[in-house]
């Protein structure tokens, strides 16, 4: 009998060697199939690794994959062989197809083609993230689709619609990013959150296991419906309704230092000028899902806005009374879409706290800094205030908002 028996390295979980040992039986040769598990954040050769697990896939072999919620066993599509295993895998008996795992948000145009305002607001803000979307796709879109791929419609799409999983996970990004055909993930049912619990039905079909440890959650994934211009939860998961709600809206945030005059006037300003647009009041915003709110990046929070900021607004017919400072902050800085700052000093502090909200950060006059009018009159308040109007109209015409 002939045995196969993989070894890996302790101290790098990288594979080391095949050894073929022979015993005396003359038996027909059988195979002890044991999945490499690949310590892959701790490899000695990261890139090499993930290069590895890309070709697997590729070659359809079956590769063990993190995502933030769960392990899954990855596989390319188009591959019927591995379609067979991964259906096999899978616990439930549905022959229901597989949701399609991408890599960035952007691969979705493959299998949507033309999408509306919503369904890329909905997918700009909830990927990559622990949420599946479900999309009605149009007839002549899934037959050119699945033609394309050597599929059957069948095959991706689910009647008129088609799942798909764009996960927050940098192994899973890495890996799937250098695979050209579709991945999909299969599993056995169960929340596996650690390499080590998977299955033993599961390591005996796979090639190779890229352990990151335990996942960012203990949940699945939620499952959304997206339709023509609202949403509906089909399964529950890490997000709940209250998230979504929250992460669907578009945030503007703008940031001076003490959040009493510069910064609470671009508010102002801005709420009039995209209610007008929407044709509600600046009070109804909020259920458009527009938020408009500004910060200090040296602020004492619950300051009142400036006497002469007050005055100048009415001067515009609009009210800064019950406003009251806030501090710049993290949460804040994740929370907006796009972030306009009065000054160059204030984006660097936002970059300060959050170095990734770099690329969304700028200076709401390209052209430099709007001076700080505290300690001027009222006719200075005023000149500002022009100016931030005109900034905001020439910035907000420019499709930032849907």
């Amino acid at each position: 009998m002939t045995v196969w028996r993989r070894q890996t390295c302790k101290e790098t979980g990288v594979f080391a060697r095949l050894e073929q040992t022979w015993s005396g039986l003359d038996n027909p040769a059988t195979l002890d199939m044991q999945a490499q598990i690949v310590q892959i954040l701790s490899a000695a050769d990261y890139p090499q690794e993930v290069q590895r697990a890309a070709e697997l896939l590729a070659a359809g072999k079956l590769v063990v994959l993190p995502t933030e919620t769960v392990y899954g066993v990855a596989g390319v599509l188009t591959n019927a062989d591995v379609r067979s295993s991964l259906a096999h895998i899978r616990a439930s008996a549905s022959d229901r197809p597989f949701t399609i795992h991408l890599a960035r948000p952007g691969d979705a145009a493959q299998y949507l083609g033309q999408t509306n305002d919503f369904a890329r607001r909905v997918i700009h803000k909830l990927w990559p993230g622990p949420v599946g979307l479900v999309f009605d796709v149009p007839e002549a879109r899934r037959r050119e689709v699945a033609s394309g791929l050597g599929l059957e419609p069948g095959d991706l799409y689910d009647g008129a619609s088609i799942t798909l999983r764009c996960p927050d996970h940098p192994v899973f990004v890495d890996v799937v990013g250098r695979v050209k055909e579709p991945v999909v993930l299969s599993s056995s049912g169960q929340v596996v959150q650690r390499a080590g619990d998977l299955p033993e039905e599961i390591l005996s079909q796979v090639e190779m296991i890229c352990d990151a440890g335990p996942t960012r959650f203990s949940k699945p994934s939620t499952l959304v419906r997206v339709k023509e211009n609202s949403y509906e939860i089909v399964r529950g998961g890490v997000y709940d309704e209250r998230i979504i709600d929250r992460l669907l809206r578009t945030t503007i945030l703008f940031v001076c230092s003490g959040n009493t005059c510069r910064s609470p006037m671009a508010e102002a300003i801005a709420r009039r000028y995209l209610a007008d647009r929407l044709s509600v009041t600046p009070e109804e915003l909020e259920t458009k899902g527009i938020i408009v709110a500004s910060a200090g990046s040296f602020a004492m929070p619950g300051t009142r806005a400036a006497a002469p900021a007050i005055e100048t607004m009415q001067t515009m017919g609009l009210d800064l009374s019950r406003h009251r400072s806030r501090a710049l902050s993290v949460e804040l800085i994740h929370q907006a879409d796009v972030i306009y700052a009065m000054s160059q000093n204030h984006a660097k502090a936002v970059a300060s706290l959050v170095p990734s909200a770099a690329d969304k950060v700028s200076n709401l006059d390209p052209a430099g800094d709007i001076e700080d009018p505290i300690g001027g009159e009222v006719s200075l308040y005023i000149e500002v205030a022009e100016r931030i109007k005109k900034l905001i109209e020439q910035r907000l015409a420019q499709g930032i908002v849907p």
